[in-house]
């Protein structure tokens, strides 16, 4: 657990340490890193895994101004040079996802293996981003509780335990963070099919078989059927959204699969 002060942001981290393969997890928003709790005890015996929160969440000192993903990227890689990393694996989950897709296309050498986690590569539509407005707008003021109970029912399911540790959680959340992170989901530049099948990595598809929020179809056209090194989908049963925590079970055996031939 520490604090390391790169482009202007305190990010806080957790570095399981070790002389091991890199492994950087980039999570979902409203998360934080602890929403990979499952996946480190998992692999942490034969990775060295290593988890940020990203501006707006968790216990990162956010300087309040609007970021983009790509600042995001670039405070990945800076965490690797402060801790003298060259090369990781990295999974990205949902919006780690999104910048999972501008990291490997901006910093490809630093790249040995990607996995792609209930993502996809695009923008939302305009009904959509009305939509998200809406919600980011509600959470400032009387609608905060309905916009918590929507993300908690499309991230979550009805999983009571994973619902009484987050909900709490968000509800701490300040209004301004939800505005600015959201700004920077709504507002994210496109990506074009061409310029993903650039990217260079060996990767992994993982995807709930129950994400409403953003639904398999929508990763087999942007990601599967576009990266040109796709080792697989792996499809999870029963998981909304947050499908790594959902269904731990199903996620990890393969995850490790993955690194275990690529990532070492």
């Amino acid at each position: 657990m520490a604090t390391a002060e790169i482009n202007g942001q305190g990010l806080y981290y957790e570095d399981s340490g070790g002389d091991l393969p890199a492994v950087v997890f980039m999570h979902g928003f409203l998360f934080d890193q602890t929403m990979f709790d499952p996946q480190v005890e998992y692999l942490r015996a034969d990775y060295r895994c290593i988890r940020f929160d990203a501006r707006t969440l968790g216990q990162t000192r956010w300087d309040g101004r609007p970021f983009s993903l790509y600042d995001t990227a670039a405070d990945a890689i800076g965490l690797l040079d402060q801790l003298g990393i060259q090369q990781a694996a990295f999974v990205g989950m949902s919006q780690g996802g999104y910048t999972l897709v501008r990291l490997a296309l901006r910093y490809p050498e630093r790249v040995s293996a990607a996995v792609f986690l209930s993502t996809y590569n695009g923008i939302d539509t305009d009904e959509v981003k009305a939509i998200y407005r809406s919600m980011r707008d509600g959470f400032a003021g009387d609608g905060k509780a309905e916009v918590i109970n929507v993300f908690a029912q499309l991230f979550l399911g009805t999983h009571q335990a994973l619902r009484a540790y987050w909900i709490p959680r968000w509800q701490a959340l300040p209004a301004a963070n939800v505005f600015h992170g959201m700004n920077t989901l709504i507002d994210r530049d496109e990506i074009s099919s061409a310029k993903a099948g650039q990217i260079t990595a060996p990767t992994l598809v993982m995807h709930g078989e129950g994400d409403q929020g953003i639904p398999m179809a929508l990763a087999e056209r942007t990601l599967v059927r576009v990266l040109p090194h796709v080792k697989g989908l792996v499809r999870i049963p029963g998981g909304a959204h947050a499908a790594n925590l959902m269904n731990p079970e199903a996620t990890n055996p393969p995850l490790k699969a993955f690194l275990d031939t690529y990532a070492r």
